[in-house]
């Protein structure tokens, strides 16, 4: 690692953060400590920080506003790579060109700002473009697969191309970049439709009053912990019905607002918030007989 680092600081890749916790850096709060993350000033630096990594066989992860993902409370060994400096914007009518690092949110306000629609739902999901593509992030029966039309991509043999979205594969909470991680989404290339400012700030706003309502903001969370399965109640229901609403493991609680969102309440660890979702995903199995999905990533707990 320091022969590794020393020489991505000598060429000049980016700021590199050494020995940090990982509460920082996730909206659980929780987490052990990383090496290192590493933030490539450009594409361009991108490509030489992921040539570097494989000359000295090492392993790395994107991370990104952290909104999730679940570390162990172990020390990460792998190198972390924040794409936060690929923060680039433009509007052409209706096509937008944005860098991974772009704050999704940000990015449905300044199309609201534009009367542009189709962004509506990502208005409250707190992970930046890049990810919301790797995960098709969504809400209100749309995701990112309805408005992306390409990305540019980095591909495991350092070659920068442009996938279009019939090639991404998006489904429902799933894409072409999560069986194929060592793809780096870079860039992408949205398109959406001409509307009217006021409505649409009125749909997102009324949308921002109800998860103040009905969501528990005020404590750290990852959101919706479970997908909902097909042809049955929402995972938050079935949740709420077996009586686990406020069930504690440790300092991790199931919301007593909404079931299907596990909060971070009284200094929890990764590993009291990580028994929880089992515990819960183990009683919705026993007393409905289906395995609630995960919508949350688990690292390093191998």
């Amino acid at each position: 690692m320091k022969e590794f680092l020393e020489e991505v600081s000598k060429q000049g890749i980016g700021k590199i953060e050494q020995d940090v916790s990982l509460a920082r850096y996730t909206t659980y709060h929780v987490g052990g400590t990383a090496r290192c993350i590493i933030y490539p000033k450009n594409i361009e630096k991108v490509v030489e920080l992921v040539r570097l990594i494989q000359k000295h066989q090492m392993e790395y992860k994107i991370l990104g506003n952290g909104s999730n993902l679940l570390f162990s409370d172990r020390v990460y060994e792998k190198v972390l790579i924040n794409l936060s400096n690929l923060n680039h914007i433009s509007f052409i009518d209706n096509k937008i060109i944005v860098g991974a690092g772009y704050s999704l949110i940000r990015l449905a306000r300044d199309a609201m700002k534009r009367s542009l629609t189709g962004l509506e739902f990502a208005a409250g999901i707190p992970g930046t473009v890049g990810g919301a593509v790797f995960m098709n992030a969504g809400a209100y029966k749309s995701d990112m697969g309805y408005v992306v039309r390409s990305a540019k991509v980095l591909t495991p043999d350092l070659k920068v191309i442009e996938l279009a979205n019939s090639e991404m594969n998006f489904h429902y909470r799933s894409s072409f970049f999560q069986s194929h991680p060592n793809y780096i989404v870079l860039e992408v290339t949205m398109r959406l439709k001409h509307g009217k400012r006021r409505a649409i700030e009125e749909v997102m706003n009324e949308r921002k009053m109800r998860r103040r309502e009905s969501q528990p903001l005020d404590f750290p969370s990852a959101g919706s912990v479970f997908r909902n399965p097909v042809d049955m109640p929402a995972a938050g229901k079935l949740i709420e019905d077996i009586g686990l609403k406020g069930l504690y493991k440790g300092g991790a609680q199931v919301s007593d607002k909404h079931a299907n969102f596990i909060i971070n309440a009284k200094d929890a660890t990764a590993e009291d918030i990580k028994s929880l979702i089992e515990f819960v995903q183990d009683a919705v199995e026993e007393n409905y007989h289906i395995k609630l999905k995960v919508e949350q990533e688990f690292v390093n707990w191998e």
